[in-house]
């Protein structure tokens, strides 16, 4: 099953070409040079900057795939199915690609399928490989937007353990980040910084910061609002912030942070009344490098296998994903009517 995928969730364009599992193309056009200077994404500017790029990202993915055929035009023919992203993300962005595949679909004659962006973060670990799953397993999505930890009985069919209540785990780094002047995003940059000081030994580390709902784990919520808010008072009564600071500052937040998040799912791994193998990984933030070896010591304890993405491009927001998401779809004939298709902002898996 070939299916071109298209995510405009938030401020990269991109579009892959997937056949099954197998990943053909993934190109990605990032806006984020473009949106630093606002410390943020600006939703009206990433809108735009969509509109002017699909076609171009549209057009290299089906060259970059080696699909049989002609020009640009004819090669689309050779996909089986459009799949894009209908939320959850920004809804001015969601629109543009929306827009894009149910023109597609409609031009070509190919089904059209609906894929929740969470979904595909979380599925990301399929790609280019042939998974063999236990179900039940668990996945676990960190990224800009969410912070999610779900029991998956079978591919398709989900239940929430444990969900953000304020800011991502990948917003509260980035936030951090831009607290030290690391500018936007920052999450990677934090990493590199935290990284010099021997992040994961605190006690190494002069500064201390709270770690979110210590001992009270049982309410299964991520939550990163007050750490940030400590984090903010602990930078201000450091100003001048040396580079030595800065690391510092960074390793200790990044520890609280990576420390909520474990701490969560040990308890309910701890307090599960079912058999677990597996943990699928997905999201910008699972491309951290502490983060990974944390978790990969709890999948020591536990005796569960941590599965991440093939590579670190399909960490971030790639449409590579959706199209993996979107196979498995197609094999429960789950498509959309193009005229009835609409993004959800706020879309739940």
């Amino acid at each position: 099953m070939r299916i071109l995928a298209i995510d405009t969730s938030c401020d990269e364009t991109a579009v892959a070409v997937t056949e099954d599992t197998k990943v053909l193309s993934n190109v990605v056009w990032s806006q984020a040079s473009l949106h630093a200077k606002f410390g943020g994404v600006m939703p009206s500017l990433a809108q735009r900057m969509h509109e002017e790029r699909i076609d171009w990202v549209i057009d290299k993915a089906i060259k970059n795939s080696g699909l049989p055929g002609g020009r640009a035009k004819l090669k689309i023919k050779n996909v089986d199915a459009i799949a894009v992203t209908i939320g959850p993300g920004l809804a001015i962005t969601l629109g543009v690609g929306i827009a894009k595949a149910k023109e597609l679909a409609k031009k070509y004659n190919k089904p059209l399928v609906a894929v929740n962006h969470l979904e595909g973060h979380i599925l990301s670990p399929f790609a280019e490989t042939e998974l063999k799953i236990s179900y039940p397993c668990l996945g676990l999505a960190v990224s800009g937007g969410n912070t999610l930890l779900l029991k998956i009985n079978r591919i398709g069919k989900y239940e929430t353990l444990a969900q953000t209540v304020d800011d991502a785990l990948g917003e509260a780094l980035d936030k951090a980040a831009r607290m030290l002047g690391l500018g936007y995003p920052g999450g990677a940059i934090l990493e590199k910084f935290a990284r010099s000081t021997n992040s994961g030994q605190a006690q190494k580390n002069p500064y201390s910061l709270p770690i979110p709902i210590i001992g009270h784990e049982e309410r299964k919520i991520f939550t990163y609002s007050g750490l940030k808010t400590a984090m903010y008072r602990l930078v201000e009564s450091e100003k001048p912030l040396t580079k030595e600071k800065i690391q510092n500052l960074a390793a200790c937040f990044q520890n609280a942070a990576f420390t909520h998040l474990v701490r969560v799912i040990s308890f309910v791994l701890n307090h599960k009344s079912y058999s677990i193998k597996h943990l699928l990984v997905g999201g910008g933030v699972s491309a951290n490098n502490e983060l990974r070896k944390r978790l990969r010591k709890l999948g020591k304890e536990f005796e569960i296998n941590i599965l991440f993405p093939y590579t670190k491009k399909l960490c971030s927001d790639n449409a590579a994903m959706i199209g993996i998401a979107a196979y498995f779809k197609t094999q429960r004939e789950e498509f959309v009517d193009p005229e009835k298709i609409d993004r959800i902002p706020n879309a739940k898996i």
